[in-house]
């Protein structure tokens, strides 16, 4: 009778939570279709995102920007399921990954207030729109 009961609070918990990632979907689905429009403008033979550039994106460690952020990862973690730490000011990052963070990537003036700052930490400059839309994707996934 216990094992039905935790069943049952676990399904209803997973019910619970599906309106609100179908309208995180939504609203990340209208911030890439923005991003799509920029990179489709930036270069006619954008053709789409690519998780896979984006986990490549995350994990490259670049030397451009700051010593303390030489990539995403620097501060989201290796595993970005896994709660990060500001290289900097060693304030706690909730995981970046949307499966675990759903809210993640759904506020457009957020997500540009993140990718300026973080973008010209980790890069020295700032992201293209293909950058942003494939690290969306690829941590839309995780």
């Amino acid at each position: 009778m216990r094992l039905r009961t935790l069943t049952a609070a676990v399904l209803l918990q997973g019910v619970a939570a599906a309106p609100a990632q179908a309208a995180g979907a939504a609203e990340r689905a209208a911030l890439l279709d923005g991003y799509a429009a920029a990179a489709k403008a930036a270069d006619a033979a954008f053709a789409g995102f690519s998780a896979a550039r984006g986990e490549t994106f995350y994990r490259t460690e670049w030397a451009g920007g700051e010593p303390r952020t030489p990539s995403c990862a620097a501060c989201h973690t290796a595993d970005p399921r896994q709660p990060g730490r500001n290289a900097k000011t060693g304030r706690p990052i909730e995981p970046v990954a949307v499966s675990v963070t759903p809210s993640r990537f759904t506020d457009p003036d957020e997500v540009e207030k993140q990718f300026r700052r973080d973008c010209e930490a980790v890069l020295g400059r700032a992201c293209t729109a293909q950058e942003k839309g494939d690290y969306i994707t690829f941590l839309a996934g995780q």
